[in-house]
């Protein structure tokens, strides 16, 4: 007997649930690409888009691709061969960021801080101080590493730039933040951010996006090619210049319903529920191991400030979270996200992103619990936390 009837979940960092809106939205005819609505909706989603970034004047570049031609594209723009610049990865997706770069002939250099934690701000300052000739044209770093879900304080990141007094450029990874995770693309002093729509702004992958600052705009590297060149798409003389080509306009669509589901909501009211959805998660981890000493379970990233909003990295003691996994697909429909990295055999991920609400992370969180009772794992109370954390988070909101 399989208990894996109904809807499928899938809990895994991204691709997050898609709405039935968004999916109504791009279930159409083709529109004309060269004049009328779609142009009208392409510049609406570019003012949006930067609202949901926290910016009011930032260019925003809209690619057809995933984050990783978003990383290309900024690289492109920004650099030429032998440029040098500064990479901190806290997981995995900074390096992969930079081996990008390394790729494309740019001295991309990769400093590991550690993979449990988010990257050291007093760090970042050292490293830039000993840059006395000012080689370094540019920071790169995560806002959230899907891998090991640790969360970088962006602004104390930006004051330790600001505080070595050095030039460089600082560019924000948010594919896996944006729309989930608090991000003030102008106030935090960020020159370039890149995310994708396939996580907090719950839209299908294949779109990505380069939010360009002034500073950044400035800029103008010899790597540049005419399809990733972002200064026709933020300023185009023609509409169809905006996409290099032929516009992905069922995306569009979709992405616009999903733009107005943020908005609706309000993104600040967003990122108070994406909080909400994970303290319930973090609460139930907590309470999986609660009053044992050596419990089945614990945070990858030890500081509990530093813990993502979107996903959580779980590491596992005793039992394989491949088998937790495969019960959880197999006889539940539950899909939850692999481990990454050096945790690839002793992790499992639980993705909290997007279009998400209490009975949703419950189900998914019940489904973990139930996977443990069924292997005969020892555990705590966690579903039972979970839903203490959600009650809180109700009352306060009344």
């Amino acid at each position: 007997m399989s208990l894996a009837n109904g809807r499928h979940f899938l809990a895994i960092p991204g691709p997050s649930v898609m709405p039935d809106r968004v999916l109504n939205a791009m279930h159409r005819g083709a529109p004309n690409i060269y004049e009328g609505a779609i142009v009208s909706l392409v510049d609406g989603l570019a003012d949006d888009l930067r609202k949901v970034a926290r910016s009011k004047d930032a260019g925003v570049a809209i690619y057809t691709c995933n984050g990783h031609g978003a990383w290309e594209a900024a690289i492109a723009n920004l650099f030429s061969k032998g440029d040098r610049i500064l990479t901190l990865d806290c997981g995995r997706f900074a390096e992969g960021w930079a081996q990008t770069a390394q790729g494309m002939g740019v001295d991309a250099q990769v400093v590991m801080t550690g993979d449990r934690g988010p990257v050291p701000p007093e760090q970042l300052e050292a490293l830039l101080r000993a840059d006395k000739a000012h080689e370094i044209k540019a920071v790169m770093v995560v806002q959230v590493d899907t891998a090991s879900s640790a969360c970088n304080d962006i602004p104390a990141l930006r004051r330790a730039i600001d505080a070595a007094g050095h030039p460089a450029l600082f560019m924000v990874d948010c594919i896996a933040s944006l729309g989930s995770e608090p991000f003030e693309f102008d106030d935090w002093g960020v020159d370039v951010m890149v995310a994708g729509s396939q996580k907090g702004l719950m839209t299908p992958p294949g779109l990505a996006f380069c939010f360009v600052g002034p500073k950044a705009w400035e800029h103008r590297g010899e790597l540049v090619s005419v399809y990733w060149d972002w200064r026709p798409r933020i300023r185009p003389e023609m509409p169809y210049q905006r996409f290099g080509g032929t516009a992905p306009t069922h995306h569009l669509f979709g992405l616009r319903e999903a733009l107005d589901m943020l908005l609706e909501e309000g993104i600040e009211t967003a990122w108070a529920r994406h909080r909400a959805m994970g303290d319930a998660v973090r609460a139930a981890v907590a309470g999986w191991s609660e009053g044992m000493n050596d419990g089945p379970m614990e945070f990858n990233v030890v500081d509990p400030a530093a813990r993502s909003n979107a996903v959580t990295t779980i590491l596992t003691r005793g039992f394989e979270p491949k088998k937790l996994r495969a019960l959880c697909e197999s006889e539940m429909n539950v899909t939850l996200g692999i481990g990454l990295g050096r945790f690839a055999q002793t992790s499992f991920r639980i993705g909290h992103m997007g279009w998400l609400n209490p009975p949703m992370v419950m189900g998914v969180l019940g489904a973990v619990e139930s996977a443990l009772e069924a292997m005969e794992v020892p555990h705590g109370p966690g579903l039972a936390a979970a839903a203490q954390s959600l009650g809180r988070a109700m009352r306060k909101a009344a």
